[in-house]
């Protein structure tokens, strides 16, 4: 089959479903959507099925080869202590056979016969042909690929003098070893004679390098890198740790050594560096950024390359990038530094590597050919690619960066100085481009290219391959490099270097070479290789795994597949023709294996325990891993043909069909072959599972289904929804539906009125029933039923045709048509008499909101704006209905409509007529009993409905019976309409009526809607507002109040406030409460939640006196705490100060009597009433603590509150007259203050220190006397606080307390020596607190004067040596001079000197500007 079979595929369910009843269009709200429809909803077990995949991998153990002679497969990552990647990346095989020569020391007869002893630690590798690990003794192994030991390379005289292999490499030819050695000595072997070096580089001393004899590496200089320079053997470049490179060409004159040595990267030190690992020990230095981490140079490619001639090489520090070339002449083509957020990298600052890839042509031998001609675009046609740029990848911390290495030529031409001829010369530069940029998840330590397109990253915890070509991160692996070798390992011990910096250096311990990866590590040597995809689909068939290959090839199929992409073509199409092919022949495999008499016997199949294993999942999971696999190919013949086939003959198609329909259900495939199609509905008939048989079949592609058995079906098992499927998309018949769904509905009817409904039976009916109004909807809207998905418009147009011509026909008629048609019946009794348009009317009568919910869909459809389409309009329709409204009632039940459906009618006629007034065109006579009708209907519930849908109708229809249909209107809770009519019309107290009788409206937007009224209605007439208003506001006043007492009260001041009185006498409930509320708000203070009260000048003065002298009342009454700052808060001529006062001392408010008498300005007469309220309560205070247990805690409690708030108040008025400027008389007159105020408290706490009794426990007792003393000590230390040297003598006043005091049962002194404590206390807290205040200003003081004259002493420098004024240059001498002294001091001898500012600018003297020079101390 074509990939066409899988078009087509539907929705999962309808998106638009109707939701009974409480949504429709025809309501005031918005219709929410449901997700699911209420009658097709799958069961939760089929939602989102997805089979789990399994494998055969318990069938067969495999294994796959080595690839290497000898070598045993080795998983090398899961030697780190991580958890195994689930898919495998690299395969890895230990090199044993070389492990026993670099890892193992031989035995004696070994040595005799191999002559001296090969012992030593591996430090460093190289492999590139030949396999050669550097040792710490100076020796290095070399190999072959077959682990054969081809020679060792050193001298046994020399290896203490040049210490351990610290670097290493290769020619290209494989022929010569050039290595570098702890101590600075460099040899180069050649592989034919390797006991001697060939070449020999001894390090050097400053003394020598200081006399100009020669240039190198000093001794100690521990060489970190080496390399062959282009193709020759005698030319190699080498760094040390100490930061320095240098260029050495090793020739040979007349038999003596003819060395040339090109420094050509840093700087030599100031000292002679220590020899690594010899004593003494010595402290680690800091790593300068100098360092050079990383060297290497270009290597020759397969193909010659113009860059070969300029012998590049790369190096880089901890700062820079610098790219040399040797030839023609040295010269440094390319300088980067590293950004500054590189630099803040912490450990990572340490951490680079670089590698070069040469220029090679993809897929040819690894052998150099000659130089040839550049490829033409006939050779590129005949597909031969293009040599590769040569590529530079270098990484700083976790960061690594590409870069392109060209050639870039141009011609220039200069004048001969010789011959004075114009020469044209072609000159070439190198031309770097930065391509792309990675960012790793841990710090990079070492970098190899893989091949050219994939880059090897190892990282402080894995190891990480990128794409260059897709510039992405294609693999990622755990893995720990701390199991290499690091060369610098050893030194940790001496604390030369760090633990952690040691570990991290390995990157001679990874090298690459044809894809392969080498590693040094700590025991083993390994060599591994990234899998490509064809060994990852190879690894699952050898260990029977099926299903894993098969939906890895179908992820690499579709592109989605993790991980690199290696072997693959890079054409899309090529790459599907290939894998697409794979695929096809594992699934053909996989299934004869299945279905194979040899895996039926095979060891798969037994258990320890003998009972066999059950493979029912196997059989599974091959359905449906095929299954992913065919969707993918878009050709499903393989599933339909072979694999059923093998099933049914096997005898198990069940599972098969099982499996296949969840991918049926989830819409992947939706053309199925007839014959499973068949199968597998049949299947589900037959096991009772109908629900599961529809699901199916309106999931099918219609054309692939036996209709006759799923009519069959559907109508035995009740299965509406496929069966609307398939009447539908099979048959093309969209009436069919309707009938069956008529039948149903007079089925309902019918039962709802026998004596005894069963409630049971008619449940389901009616469920199914309600499914007729989503399917009229979805189809009448150009819609297939459930899916939604659009129509054919051919199609659409003839369904609607149908629909319509059906639904509104005047009487019965027969479906289908023809000769074999039956009639529609829709009476309830058999035989009973048809009514008109029985069709429309039956549905109107199962659920009127329902149908004309659907009609309102269906008008917004275009199809009914063409009335020759086929007689179906908006205007008939709309009149249909209307006549089945006006048609009386016969005897017959089922012409008689429920109350409900006239007025959905009305309402659905009203909200339509000004949708669409092109089309529905009505008389004003219809339109006003349509009205009439929203407006009479009794029932409350579609209130609000009625009442939209008649604004509706009121846009676009205009009545002229207003009086009546304003009294219609009221009755029927029409506000809205009441009060867009009587703003129209300028009648403002019906307004406000209707927004007050209005539930709907919230009471700020009510009075917000009043205060608009009333200004409205003043502008109108000429700023006055009209008297009917005002009386209907003083009618509406208990609705008012009801609504808000506040409002109300801001209302009424605002606009009537001649009705307070009337207000607060209409407050019934909660009345003092309630009219202190509403007084508050007019006369208290501004509430500071209130926006409102806080933009109010002050007090209403519309308040009559009578509610002012109420406010008082009631403030005492009810809030007497804040009675002082709210009378504090009215104006003196607002209150009848002599009543309010009188008011406040009948309801015990002494202290606002207190503070009244003095804010009128008599503060004697305060202290006096002071004194009387304080001897009143205190005798009171005295008789209940003389009571004990008995007396009332609460009225004791609130009889000292008193006299601590009376005590508060007066002791405020003798600090303020205390505060005020005056004469020595005035002065005698505070101390009366004062003695009057602390006569009457001492008098207090007498009188109740004498009622109680003695030892008395009680805490009622204790209290108030401890409350009144505390009271007396307050007194002390505010008069303390106030009177300081203004007059007050406190021996004199001390003695006129004891002097007029009483004796009362010889507490007079015990008092005394109780206040005299207190006096003391407060005095010594006020010098306590002054002390403490001069320690911390003289603190301060003299820190502040320390650092101004150590600021002095040192100066300030100029910040240029120009002066600020004239632009000249300031004195040198004197600049210095003038540092070391103030900011003004000047020098003789230059004009008047120079004054430096603190700011850092200078001015000579003459040129110091005007408004500076008063700042010149």
């Amino acid at each position: 089959m074509s990939s066409s079979l899988l078009n087509g595929t539907p929705t999962s369910l309808p998106l638009r479903p109707f939701l009974h009843p409480t949504i429709s269009r025809l309501r005031s709200y918005t219709p929410q959507a449901s997700p699911t429809s209420s009658a097709t909803s799958a069961p939760s077990a089929f939602r989102g099925v997805s089979p789990v995949p399994s494998s055969f991998s318990t069938l067969s153990p495999g294994s796959s080869s080595a690839h290497l002679p000898g070598a045993e497969k080795h998983e090398f990552p899961q030697s780190n202590g991580h958890v195994p990647d689930s898919r495998e990346v690299f395969r890895w095989t230990q090199l044993r056979a070389l492990g026993t020569h670099v890892f193992a020391r031989p035995s004696n007869k070994a040595q005799a016969v191999l002559g001296a002893a090969v012992v030593g630690t591996p430090t460093v590798l190289a492999a590139n042909g030949l396999i050669c690990v550097g040792m710490d003794n100076g020796r290095i192994l070399v190999f072959d690929f077959k682990q054969t030991l081809k020679c060792v390379c050193g001298d046994p005289g020399t290896e203490k003098t040049v210490g351990a292999v610290t670097a290493l490499a290769l020619s290209h030819d494989h022929t010569f070893v050039a290595a570098g050695h702890a101590t600075g000595h460099i040899q180069l072997f050649d592989l034919k004679k390797p006991q001697v070096p060939a070449r020999f580089v001894p390090p050097t001393t400053l003394a020598v390098v200081g006399s100009g004899r020669k240039e190198g590496h000093l001794e100690g200089s521990r060489i970190v890198n080496i390399g062959f320079v282009a193709g020759r053997h005698t030319a190699i470049v080498t760094a040390d740790h100490t930061g320095l490179a240098f260029y050495h060409s090793l020739g040979k004159a007349l038999f003596f050594d003819a060395s040339d040595v090109l420094r050509i990267l840093g700087k030599y030190p100031d000292e002679e560096p220590v020899v690594l690992g010899q004593p003494p020990f010595h402290r680690r230095r800091a790593r300068r950024t100098n360092t050079i981490l990383a060297m290497a140079p270009l290597p020759l490619g397969t193909v010659p390359h113009q860059t070969d001639t300029y012998n590049v090489t790369a190096l880089l520090t901890a700062a820079k990038l610098v790219i040399v070339g040797l030839k023609p002449s040295p010269k440094t083509w390319y300088r980067k530094h590293r950004g500054e957020d590189d630099d803040q990298m912490g450990k990572g600052k340490f951490r680079a590597a670089l590698a070069w890839f040469p220029s090679v042509v993809p897929g040819a031998s690894a052998a150099r050919t000659k130089p040839e001609p550049p490829p033409t675009k006939k050779d590129n046609a005949k597909g031969t690619p293009p040599p590769t740029t040569p590529m530079l990848v270098y990484s700083w911390g976790p960061k690594l960066q590409l870069l392109l290495v060209s050639e870039l030529r141009t011609v220039e031409k200069f004048t001969s100085e010789r011959t004075g001829k114009l020469t044209t010369v072609e000159v070439g530069r190198l031309v770097f481009e930065e391509k792309a940029q990675w960012t790793a998840r841990d710090n990079v330590h070492a970098i190899q290219w893989l091949n050219a397109k994939q880059i090897l990253a190892v990282t402080a915890s894995a190891l990480e391959v990128y794409d260059v070509h897709t510039r992405t991160l294609v693999e990622h692996t755990p893995f720990d490099p701390s199991l290499l070798v690091s060369p610098t390992i050893a030194h940790t011990i001496n604390g030369a270097f760090s633990y952690s910096d040691a570990t991290g250096d390995v990157a001679h311990s990874v090298r690459t070479y044809k894809g392969k990866i080498f590693l040094l590590g700590r025991q083993e040597v390994q060599v591994g290789t990234l899998l490509t995809w064809a060994d990852r689909i190879l690894s699952f068939v050898e260990h029977g795994d099926f299903l894993s290959a098969i939906d890895l090839t179908r992820s690499y199929y579709l592109g989605t597949a993790a991980g690199n992409k290696n072997g693959l073509p890079d054409d899309p199409l090529e790459l599907k023709k290939v894998v697409g092919e794979k695929m096809r022949e594992l699934m053909v495999a996989s299934t004869r294996y299945a279905f194979s008499e040899d895996r039926m016997t095979d060891a798969t199949h037994h258990t320890p325990d003998g009972r066999g294993v059950d493979r029912t999942s196997l059989f599974e999971n091959l359905v449906s891993t095929c299954a992913r696999a065919c969707i993918a190919l878009g050709d499903l013949e393989f599933l339909f043909e072979d694999l059923f086939q093998a099933y049914d003959d096997a005898g198990i198609a069940s599972i098969y069909l099982e499996q296949f329909e969840t991918f049926v259900l989830e819409h992947d495939v939706r053309t199925v072959d007839p014959r499973i199609a068949q199968r597998l509905i049949a299947l589900h008939a037959a096991n009772g599972r109908p629900d599961r048989a529809e699901r199916v079949i309106w999931h099918i592609d219609p054309v692939c289904l036996d209709i006759d058995q799923a009519v069959q079906l559907c109508q035995t098992h009740h299965l509406y929804d496929a069966l609307m499927y398939v009447y539908t998309r099979a048959m093309r018949d969209y009436v069919a539906p309707v009938v069956e769904m008529l039948g149903l509905i007079r089925k309902v009817t019918q039962l709802r009125r026998s004596p005894v409904p069963d409630e049971a039976a008619l449940e389901p009916l009616i469920v199914n029933a309600y499914k007729v109004y989503p399917y009229l909807a979805d189809v009448l809207s150009g819609l297939t039923y459930p899916s939604e998905e659009p129509l054919d418009e051919d199609e659409g147009t003839q369904a609607k045709r149908d629909l319509y011509a059906f639904l509104f026909h005047g009487r019965s008629s027969t479906w289908p048509r023809g000769d074999g048609g039956r009639l529609i019946l829709t009476a309830e009794e058999d035989g009973g008499v048809e009514p008109t348009y029985p069709y429309c009317r039956l549905l109107l009568s199962f659920d009127a909101e329902a149908f004309l919910h659907t009609l309102d869909l269906a008008f917004e459809d275009r199809y009914l704006n063409d009335e020759t389409r086929g007689g179906a309009s908006r205007l008939v329709i709309v009149k249909i209905l209307l006549e089945i409204l006006a048609s009386p009632p016969s005897s017959s039940s089922s012409s008689t409509l429920p109350s409900a459906v006239r007025t959905f009618v009305h309402i659905f006629v009203a909200r339509n007529v000004p949708k669409y007034p092109q089309f529905i065109q009505m008389s004003p006579s219809v339109l006003h009993s349509i009205l009439v009708g929203l407006t009479t209907d009794a029932d409350r519930s579609t209130r609000e409905d009625r009442q939209l849908a008649a604004e509706y109708l009121l846009s676009t229809y205009t009545p002229h019976e207003s009086e009546q249909l304003l009294q219609l209107f009221e009755d029927a809770g029409f506000y809205r309409i009441l009060r867009t009519w009587h703003r129209q019309e300028g009648r403002w107290a019906p307004l406000l009526l209707a927004h007050i009788h209005d539930p709907d409206v919230r009471p700020a937007d009510l009075f917000a809607s009043a205060h608009d009224i009333f200004a409205t209605a003043a502008r109108s007439h000429a700023g006055t507002v009209p008297e009917d208003l005002k009386t209907t506001v003083a009618g509406a006043l208990p609705d008012l109040l009801h609504l808000g007492v506040i409002d109300t009260a801001r209302f009424l001041d605002r606009h009537v406030p001649q009705l307070h009185e009337d207000a607060i006498d209409q407050i019934t409930s909660n009345t003092d409460h309630q009219r202190f509320a509403y007084l508050r708000c007019l006369l208290g203070l501004p509430s500071l939640d209130d926006e409102q009260q806080q933009h109010r000048p002050g007090p209403s003065t519309g308040v009559p006196p009578p509610l002012r002298r109420m406010y008082v009342e009631l403030l005492c009454k009810i809030e007497p705490t804040s009675a002082i700052l709210s009378l504090q808060y009215l104006p003196v001529e607002f209150l009848e100060w002599d009543e309010a006062l009188r008011t406040c001392e009948e309801q015990e408010v002494f202290d606002t009597v207190v503070w009244a008498l003095n804010w009128r300005g008599d503060p004697k007469a305060a202290l006096q009433k002071a004194e009387a309220f304080g001897t009143r309560l205190s005798a009171n205070v005295g008789w209940l603590v003389a009571q004990g247990a008995a007396a009332s805690r609460q009225e004791l409690q609130q009889h000292v509150e008193s006299l601590e708030a009376i005590g508060r108040t007066a002791v405020a008025i003798c600090v303020e007259r205390s505060s005020e400027r005056r004469g020595a008389e005035e002065d005698a007159s505070v101390e009366d203050l004062w003695f009057q105020l602390l006569r009457t408290q001492i008098a207090s706490v007498q009188a109740v220190s004498a009622c109680s009794p003695a030892g008395a426990e009680h805490e009622g007792q204790h209290a108030p006397l401890t409350a009144l003393r505390a009271l007396v000590q307050t007194t002390f230390s505010a008069l303390v606080s106030a009177s300081a040297g203004r007059g007050v003598s406190f021996p004199r006043l001390f003695t006129r307390l004891v002097g007029t005091s009483t004796t009362t049962r010889g507490t007079q002194y015990t008092e005394f020596r109780t206040i005299l404590t207190g006096m003391m206390e407060a005095y010594r807290a006020e010098g306590d607190m002054l002390a403490i205040t001069k320690h911390l200003l003289d603190r301060d003081v003299f820190e502040t004067v320390e650092m101004a004259a150590r600021a002095r002493a040192r100066g300030w420098a100029p910040r240029a040596g120009t002066c600020a004024g004239c632009r000249r240059p300031l004195a040198p001498a004197t600049a210095k001079q003038q540092r070391g002294k103030g900011a003004a001091d000047s020098e003789e001898g230059f004009g008047k000197g120079i004054t430096i500012m603190r700011t850092g600018i200078a001015y000579h003297g003459s040129c110091l500007p005007p408004q500076l020079s008063s700042n010149v101390h």
